[in-house]
């Protein structure tokens, strides 16, 4: 494995160089940080502890340039962004068909912790309400719970280049509080969509939503897919390139809550929220975009992190479906750094 602190020094020498793409970032952070519009979560109580001013953008190209300004250490527990990694994990364990017989990926209307299956399969909806989190949860492979564990914390290893911790009165807040989850799993065991080992499967499940993240790990994790599943720094493939379609199709059709929808029309950048705060979006074959501020809307989403990847994908035309001319072109604004790092 490559010394990962050795390269992680390099992507950071890299943020400090001075382009007009870190300037344009650093504008997105003085025009959005003034933004008081939303709430910090509180129905866990070390939620609740997040300061509304935190606020961190970060974005990584593919061929591993970093670029970070604001809060971009501070740590904050992944929440629902996990959803789209255990994903592909379980989808690297059993394959699509056997994934897809457990969990759809169709989108719901309903909410995201609605305690609803498909009335015609009796799946989940799809991988990113809590239903279908659990179920694919279910699916990851070990010989006991601490080995399941450990192998969804090597798998975010793999993503993010360096070890993640897990905050453990998140953890347990989540257990305490996880009645409306136990009712999901148990409405699922009766239709055979997991197995019976329903408490160590919830455990492994609030485990990895209390995984703690900053703002340069999401802007890495999505820079990962966008770059095929290696990581742009370390070179370490994350996830076999054959399931990355699948991870970042259902981000862009179920990644955002019920705003879903709205997001596809507006920014067009596959992507996964979580209340903790935080957003991970992929710009495939170009770089990942990660944002930080605990400032959620009604939905559950970061509000400065919508309006961030909003003019993102306006000003650079990133959204997928764009043919229109970009007011900028992204590959002009990275290269003008002028810097060249033998990765």
């Amino acid at each position: 494995m490559a010394d990962t602190g050795n390269l992680q020094s390099l992507a950071h020498s890299i943020t400090a160089v001075a382009s007009p793409f870190r300037s344009y970032l650093n504008e997105l952070y003085d025009k959005y940080h003034p933004l008081n519009q939303g709430a910090v979560a509180d129905y866990i109580p070390e939620l609740a502890l997040a300061k509304p001013e935190w606020f961190g953008i970060c974005a990584v190209t593919v061929g591993g340039q970093s670029f970070e300004v604001g809060d971009c250490d501070q740590l904050f527990t992944i929440q629902s962004i996990s959803k789209a990694f255990v994903y592909g994990l379980a989808l690297e364990d059993h394959g699509r068909a056997y994934v897809n017989s457990k969990v759809s990926v169709e989108p719901t209307g309903e909410a995201f912790n609605s305690i609803a299956l498909d009335e015609n399969t009796n799946r989940p909806y799809n991988p990113m309400v809590n239903a279908g989190a659990i179920a694919t949860a279910d699916m990851i492979k070990g010989k006991s719970s601490t080995d399941r564990l450990k192998r969804i914390l090597d798998m975010f290893q793999r993503y993010t280049g360096r070890e993640l911790d897990i905050n453990v009165p998140v953890f347990l807040s989540e257990k305490a509080t996880g009645n409306r989850n136990r009712a999901m799993a148990y409405l699922m065991l009766n239709f055979g969509m997991v197995s019976e080992r329903i408490e160590e499967t919830l455990d492994l499940y609030f485990q990895q939503c209390s995984i703690l993240v900053n703002a340069r790990d999401l802007g890495m994790m999505a820079a990962t897919l966008a770059n095929g599943g290696v990581n742009p720094i370390t070179k370490e493939r994350a996830i076999d390139e054959h399931y990355v379609q699948d991870v970042i199709s259902v981000m862009l059709t179920c990644g955002m809550y019920d705003y879903s929808g709205e997001w596809t029309y507006r920014v067009g950048i596959p992507a996964k929220s979580g209340v903790g705060g935080g957003i991970t979006a992929v710009v495939p074959g170009k770089m990942g975009i990660g944002t930080f501020s605990p400032l959620l809307d009604a939905k559950g989403n970061s509000v400065r992190g919508i309006k961030v990847c909003e003019d993102l994908s306006k000003d650079f035309g990133l959204h997928l479906f764009n043919v229109a001319k970009a007011e900028r072109n992204l590959e002009d604004w990275i290269e003008s750094n002028n810097v060249t790092v033998d990765w």
